[in-house]
């Protein structure tokens, strides 16, 4: 008996890259659920100290219930990054890619200076956002007991409930700086928050404010 053999030919099909736009899509929707979860008790914050104050059983909850909300959030967004890296927006989309820079932005500080040189590269290969990785610099470097660069992160005095530019590094060239990573103005981006931007009268201000704001680090 003689057997025939038969070549047996496959059509190849992009099942590869299917496969991938499955999972991203999954990534996706994980990190969308993440950000809600990020932002549930931070939509409070103002109504809840306007209620009960910043001193109340009820704002001391609710920043507990944030905190460890953030820490969960980071365990799930590192797994994500430990797997596939930082990545864009043409692969999860535009929020779901903000979101792995606000969980990274909400954590501590270690965790901060661990992702920093991660988003750097990751903004060289137009996987992040510049302006998202200058907010991220900001907040790290002021935890540090140092200045900020490009003027993002702004402080509450809650002795005196008036709000500030935490210490800038060369206020005269922030603009400059902000250009560069596709920021606005920061007189701009202080009216959006209601405050006014005199440099001349923030630079007399800023060596008595470093010594309150470091003082308090």
């Amino acid at each position: 008996m003689k057997l025939k053999l038969f070549a047996v030919f496959f059509i190849t099909c992009p099942l590869t890259t299917f496969g991938q736009d499955i999972v991203y899509k999954d990534i996706a929707q994980q990190l969308l659920s993440i950000d809600e979860s990020d932002q549930k008790y931070r939509n409070q914050i103002d109504e809840t100290i306007s209620r009960f104050g910043n001193n109340s059983k009820e704002a001391k909850e609710l920043f507990k219930n944030m905190k460890t909300t953030d820490s969960l959030n980071l365990i799930q967004v590192e797994k994500i990054l430990s797997k596939y890296g930082w990545l864009g927006a043409d692969k999860i989309g535009s929020q779901a890619n903000t979101t792995l820079f606000m969980v990274i932005q909400h954590a501590d500080l270690p965790a901060q200076l661990k992702y920093l040189p991660v988003m750097r590269t990751a903004v060289k290969q137009g996987n992040a956002k510049a302006a998202s990785l200058a907010l991220l610099e900001d907040r790290a470097a002021l935890k540090q007991g140092k200045k900020q660069i490009y003027g993002s992160q702004v402080s509450w005095n809650m002795e005196t409930n008036v709000s500030f530019v935490a210490p800038l590094e060369d206020p005269d060239n922030v603009d400059k700086r902000r250009a560069a990573v596709g920021l606005p103005t920061l007189a701009d981006y202080l009216l959006e928050i209601g405050l006014d931007w005199n440099v001349e009268q923030y630079k007399k201000e800023l060596p008595e404010l470093e010594k309150t704001f470091f003082k308090k680090k």
